[in-house]
Order: C-alpha cells, then sequence, then structure tokens
C-alpha cells in the first residue's frame, strides 16, 4: 500500500495519476479541488465541470451531485435548475440521500407540497 503524503504537491500527484488511469472518484475529487483551489491549485470551475462531468459519466454520484449544486447555484456557471434537477435525480439514483433531499427543496419553492413531502420521506429513508 503507498504511504500517505503529507505535502499538497504529492496529493495533487497521486490523486491525478489515478484520475488520469480513470477512476471515477479520483476525477471527482480532482474536480473538488479545482473548484475550491485547493492543494496550491487556483481555482477553475470550467475545469472542476469538466472533471466532475467525466467522473459523474463513470457513474460517480458524487459528481452527480456535485454538478448538481453547481448548476443550482449557477456559482461560477450559468444557473440551470433543470440540469440540477437531473443530476442530482442521476446522484439519488445512486444511493446519495442529499440529492434526494435537493429536488424536495426545489418543489418547496415551486409550492408543490406533495412532491416535497415524497422528496423528503424518500430521503429520510435512505439515511
Amino acid at each position: 500500500r503507498t504511504p500517505q503524503t503529507t505535502d499538497d504537491a504529492s496529493k495533487l500527484a497521486m490523486v491525478q495519476k489515478r484520475a488520469d488511469k480513470g477512476d471515477a472518484l479520483a476525477k471527482s475529487i480532482l474536480g473538488e479541488v479545482y473548484y475550491h483551489g485547493k492543494l496550491g491549485l487556483k481555482r477553475d470551475v470550467p475545469r472542476a465541470v469538466e472533471l466532475y462531468t467525466e467522473a459523474a459519466e463513470l457513474g460517480s454520484m458524487y459528481a452527480h451531485y456535485s454538478l448538481g449544486d453547481i448548476y443550482y447555484t449557477g456559482n461560477g456557471v450559468e444557473q440551470d435548475k433543470a440540469r440540477s434537477i437531473r443530476h442530482f435525480q442521476q446522484a439519488a439514483m445512486k444511493g446519495h440521500a442529499t440529492s434526494r433531499n435537493n429536488p424536495g427543496i426545489v418543489e418547496h419553492e415551486n409550492g408543490n407540497h406533495q412532491l416535497v413531502v415524497q422528496h423528503l420521506m424518500i430521503s429520510a429513508k435512505m439515511g
């Protein structure tokens, strides 16, 4: 097993190596690194979205959730609530409980209280 590294450059190199090999979780983590400007990198939202999209295509529920959040808030991209909901739904279908909760919040904003209850009940059952 590879020993844990403590410096940012080594952590970044390790994640990048896994991402280059097509590891969905590594791509999602690297997307987060770019989105928040961590490990010595500058914040780069377009690169983050690109990595999250690749990870989502590989089946990462975390990447779908992150894309849903980015498109819902429009933080660094053009706001697109419909695209956001699609990503939240994909993440929820893969078992991401918070993603099931978020469409409930959107339905609350739209005044669809019956759908709010359905989403929140499913989210609660998921944990």
